[in-house]
């Protein structure tokens, strides 16, 4: 069975690539892993390594061509075999005759589908496996890679970059405990780096297709969008019908109006990932989740760091304590850190880049970082009206938007755009597609982590959020009289506990410190089933462990903790 090799999407905004040389060629055998052709984007150049084993069958664009993504480019295949037996994906199955719709004919499958979801993102993929254990016919369609802006440019690849941070500082710091190297001197290969980034990527993307096909899901790739009659049309060309739809077309990055945004030094998150020359300097235009981890990221891959923030904290969203101390690490780790402070304007001057902030001051890098957060992508609708709100598809508890049959779980929504909700709003989505609405999603205690070093994480209220509503308790524990934290040179930060003032009841957690984005699952599930400190403290807490600190913080709301200090009256 013939494979294809499709023109990747490498970027939320890449629409096309060029083919710059091909290094097989037809009927050339290939292995798995092999780079078999160059190609070219507005921003940079690539490597496309074969996914499969076996012989280049067919080469459709040449070089020097340039290709939209997700067109088929190429097969692989067994010798002598015809691209033509290529039942894989549906594209063709059981044509009828269709009117003309402008210079294009549509073809409409014979069967149709009980739900089809646009978008294989977390929502996306989430809702479509769901839907066929469910029983239901699912089809699902992606324009570029699926697994969505997590796995492709998000989540994932960012954790491999951060984990070269986290290998490069234990390296700095093993002459402290001991451990003495005969050369701390070290080099950074970056197609290497880029290498094992872009092996992780392809087989979580690869695998979730697996899922995909295990369960019986019929995979499209191309633009879908929803016409008038409520039909998905694939690529201008293809209609697929179906009795329910789920929206789940995710988001893209987010840019802002001011002079001199377009200059080809302002890198997306996108292209920081693609870099294979890391810049002496680089300003991170916003010190959100994703501007701080990648500044953070590159840091200590040798790049001068500026972050610059309109409000008066980083990651303005998670605790201010929390804040003011991964803002204190940073500093000390060498990065700069401006806020309340906005950009008026970019120039590009004797090969710098000169950032001007509303100050008056300039701030000057080789390149800047544009992470201002992301927005729905809304390129899905097609002709479909829906009530939005602020540029996102308003739903409601059942994930269900004002078109009825329509549902819109994910980024697309807007409320709360992280993977793993998405995840929970795809799998609600689904069961309410396929059986009714009788399923709501509940995001009170979904939480929020930032994987910095140290990392934080949170869950619930702020404890400025909570003084706002009612009486509260507040008990927090530090890493620093931590002993598995003391042991493993990691003491930096605290858990803080918020409750109740008359229950007990658990209203928000906020870690700063090691494995704080592990242990806030816990706090979670403390949050989901409603236990209050007083129980908590019932438990046994194994020893040592960090999850221990948690322990004393609830002890400490209670004023019972007992590796705390007295408090003096």
């Amino acid at each position: 069975m013939a494979y294809e090799i499709i023109m990747p999407k490498a970027g939320i905004d890449m629409t096309e690539g060029q083919i710059v040389k091909w290094l097989k060629q037809e009927g050339d055998k290939v292995e798995e892993g092999e780079i078999i052709l160059e190609i070219m984007t507005d921003k940079t150049s690539m490597e496309i390594e074969a996914e499969v084993s076996g012989y280049l069958i067919k080469i459709l664009h040449r070089e020097g061509e340039t290709v939209p993504v997700a067109e088929v480019i190429a097969y692989i295949g067994e010798q002598g075999e015809s691209p033509d037996n290529q039942p894989e994906e549906k594209t063709e199955d059981a044509p009828v005759e269709q009117p003309q719709t402008g210079d294009k004919p549509l073809i409409r499958l014979e069967d149709s589908y009980h739900v089809v979801v646009i978008g294989g993102g977390p929502a996306g993929y989430f809702a479509a496996i769901r839907a066929a254990q469910l029983g239901a016919k699912v089809a699902i369609i992606e324009k570029g890679a699926y697994g969505g802006t997590c796995l492709n440019w998000g989540c994932i690849p960012t954790k491999a970059y951060l984990k070269n941070a986290e290998i490069i500082e234990a390296i700095e710091l093993a002459a402290s405990r001991g451990i003495i190297l005969e050369n701390t001197k070290y080099s950074i290969d970056m197609d290497k780096v880029l290498k094992f980034k872009d092996g992780v990527v392809k087989k979580l993307s690869l695998g979730v297709e697996t899922l995909l096909k295990s369960n019986g899901v019929d995979i499209f790739r191309g633009v879908a969008k929803i016409n008038k009659n409520k039909d998905v049309v694939v690529n201008d060309s293809q209609i697929i019908k179906a009795d329910k739809i789920i929206l789940a077309g995710g988001s893209k990055v987010s840019k802002i109006n001011i002079p001199g945004i377009d200059n080809p030094r302002v890198l997306s998150s996108d292209d920081v990932l693609m870099l294979r020359e890391i810049p002496e300097t680089l300003t991170v235009i916003g010190g959100g989740v994703v501007g701080i981890e990648m500044g953070l990221a590159l840091h200590a891959l040798g790049c001068k760091i500026t972050v610059v923030e309109m409000m008066d904290r980083i990651i303005p969203g998670i605790d201010a304590e929390a804040s003011a101390v991964l803002s204190a690490t940073l500093k000390k780790k060498g990065m700069t850190i401006i806020t309340s402070a906005s950009i008026t304007g970019i120039e590009e001057r004797r090969n710098k880049l000169q950032i001007k902030l509303a100050s008056g001051d300039v701030v000057e890098s080789d390149k800047a970082l544009l992470s201002i957060g992301r927005v729905p992508d809304l390129e899905g609708i097609g002709e479909v009206e829906f009530v939005t709100e602020r540029g996102k598809i308003k739903v409601d508890k059942y994930m269900e938007t004002s078109v009825k049959g329509i549902y819109a779980p994910g980024d697309i929504n807007g409320i709360k755009m992280l993977a793993h909700v998405a995840f929970r709003m795809g799998e609600v989505a689904a069961e309410n597609a396929v059986k009714g609405n009788h399923r709501s999603v509940k995001l009170s205690s979904a939480p929020s982590v930032v994987y910095t070093s140290p990392e934080v994480a949170m869950v619930g209220l702020t404890e400025e959020q909570a003084r706002e509503r009612c009486d509260i308790r507040v008990g927090r524990f530090e890493f620093a009289a931590n002993g598995r934290a003391m042991a493993s040179s990691e003491t930096v930060g605290f858990v803080k506990v918020i409750a109740d003032n008359k229950y007990g009841e658990i209203l928000g957690v906020h870690i700063v410190g090691p494995t704080a984005a592990e242990m806030i699952n816990q706090a979670a599930s403390l949050m989901e089933l409603e236990i209050t400190v007083d129980e908590v403290i019932k438990t046994i807490y194994g020893h040592p462990t960090y999850s221990e600190a948690l322990y004393e913080a609830c002890a400490d709301v209670l004023g019972e903790a007992i590796h705390i200090p007295k408090k003096k009256k």
